[in-house]
């Protein structure tokens, strides 16, 4: 099929796609898992969109003052914006653990982030439960918690399919020659550098491809998208690059910008695909980042804003993320949330939303968001405390750092971080220091005593983070 018939196909003008130098994969038929016919979805479909590594002011709606997303910026109008949503952990493989589990830092199955550890079997996934509640469930972008060949495949953990890369250091290479579908190689065709060799594209148009094979049933489409992570790569091509490639700043802030850009003109087209489908109205859309931004760009971009540190921190600025979340005649517009969320948040979150709480497992650690999204404030639960934990990693010994597991606790306005296991917690009044620049600890011990009792509890010893084999001496497969 030649890319016109595809665009047709999925119900897209060609115009706005053709700008973007897209070039549609040659479509496969998915190898779906065969679904109880008896078991009817009850809920909205489901797109929910995790990009990488974009900070929490790279957004407009999020104070940004360069980089132009219009279209997440409507999402936002139409919808509601979290302004205190954090992600599961600080780096990619354990925050896509917690957000797949519900299980936060201290419990969550993956926290190693060496690319290719896997979810076992007895693990249950946020598309394990939709699954079962009588969702399609398609997955198109980074994985990053199962390697081929191992049992965390997304395909074996509740995905009819999932087309991109598996092994989350693959996914650094925007020009690579093959990506994944259901653990079979699919070859990547074109001149390294061109947009039709560009990998996101080819995730684009299969998640457009997915909402549009089942725009007659109810689906569940999880978006990991790449971009802004790894080397910063875009096609000249791209109009996206044009906008920001003159600009009297560091390359790679420049880039940075293009690819943000690029992905809202993306959320665009495929808010469009949702309104041509006439399935606009039953479909609610998440948007946000898997962690704090890779760099700063302070004085450029300002991706981290007022918030102190970055990626691998556990500072606000490393785990605190943008989050919008939209659907139409059901979620009032223009709304703004201060609610305290996070990443292990999504499964009873979506679980409630397609009638599937009682499939869920008993231990999740996280809170449906429900009643905040449809207004029902006074019904929201909410949490005690939030916790995060990252083990510090020697990547010369291929091995933890002693005594580096950092940790970080949220109590209601209170912050707590220590950057090692031997080392004392500081303390941060977010109310009034979301810069976490005064440390308070020695003035509340009451308090410090209490989030030390947290961290203690929240912290399980993890099972062992083993990586598969590699092949040829490669990093993945």
């Amino acid at each position: 099929m030649d890319r016109r018939s595809f665009l047709k196909t999925i119900g897209l003008g060609t115009a706005s796609l053709i700008m973007h130098g897209c070039e549609a994969p040659s479509p496969r038929p998915p190898d779906l898992v065969p679904v109880d016919k008896k078991v009817v979805a009850e809920g909205p479909n489901i797109v929910f969109i995790i990009v990488d590594d974009m900070g929490w002011m790279d957004l407009g709606c999020y104070g940004s003052r360069h980089i132009k997303t219009p279209n997440i910026n409507r999402m936002a109008a139409e919808g509601m914006r979290f302004m205190q949503a954090y992600s599961g952990c600080t780096v990619c493989a354990p925050a896509r653990s917690v957000l797949m589990t519900g299980l936060h830092m201290g419990h969550t199955p993956v926290r190693g982030n060496t690319g290719g550890i896997p979810l076992h079997d007895e693990d249950v996934t946020v598309a394990e439960v939709l699954k079962k509640a009588g969702y399609v469930t398609g997955g198109f972008g980074k994985w990053g918690l199962g390697e081929v060949g191992t049992t965390g495949v997304p395909e074996k953990q509740g995905f009819d399919e999932f087309f991109g890369y598996y092994h989350q250091i693959h996914a650094h290479d925007y020009w690579t020659p093959y990506l994944w579908h259901n653990s079979e190689k699919v070859p990547i065709t074109g001149e390294e550098g061109s947009a039709e060799r560009y990998s996101h594209n080819w995730i684009f148009m299969k998640t457009l491809d997915f909402i549009s094979r089942n725009k007659d049933k109810t689906f569940f489409c999880y978006a990991p998208w790449t971009p802004p992570h790894g080397k910063y790569q875009i096609p000249e091509s791209d109009p996206a690059w044009q906008m920001y490639k003159d600009k009297p700043w560091p390359q790679n802030a420049k880039v940075v910008a293009a690819m943000d850009t690029m992905l809202d003109h993306h959320v665009g087209q495929l808010l469009t695909l949702l309104k041509e489908l006439n399935i606009d109205e039953n479909t609610i859309v998440f948007f946000v980042s898997d962690n704090g931004a890779a760099q700063r760009f302070d004085g450029v971009l300002d991706s981290s804003g007022p918030l102190r540190g970055f990626k691998r921190s556990l500072y606000e600025g490393g785990i605190r993320v943008p989050m919008v979340v939209r659907w139409p005649g059901k979620i009032a517009p223009a709304k703004v949330s201060d609610l305290q969320c996070s990443f292990a948040d999504v499964m009873p979150t979506l679980a409630e939303l397609s009638n599937a709480t009682k499939l869920m497992p008993s231990n999740v650690d996280g809170l449906s968001i429900v009643p905040t999204l449809m207004g029902r404030d006074d019904e929201q639960k909410k949490h005690e405390f939030l916790y995060w934990e990252w083990h510090k990693y020697n990547w010369a010994k291929r091995q933890n750092a002693p005594d580096g597991l950092m940790q970080a606790v949220r109590m209601g306005k209170w912050k707590a971080v220590r950057q090692s296991s031997n080392a004392p917690f500081e303390l941060y009044n977010l109310g009034s220091d979301i810069s976490e620049q005064s440390n308070t600890a020695a003035k509340h011990p009451d308090v410090i005593a209490k989030i030390e009792s947290f961290a203690a509890t929240a912290h399980t010893e993890p099972r062992p983070q083993i990586e598969p084999e590699k092949v040829d001496g490669r990093q993945y497969r």
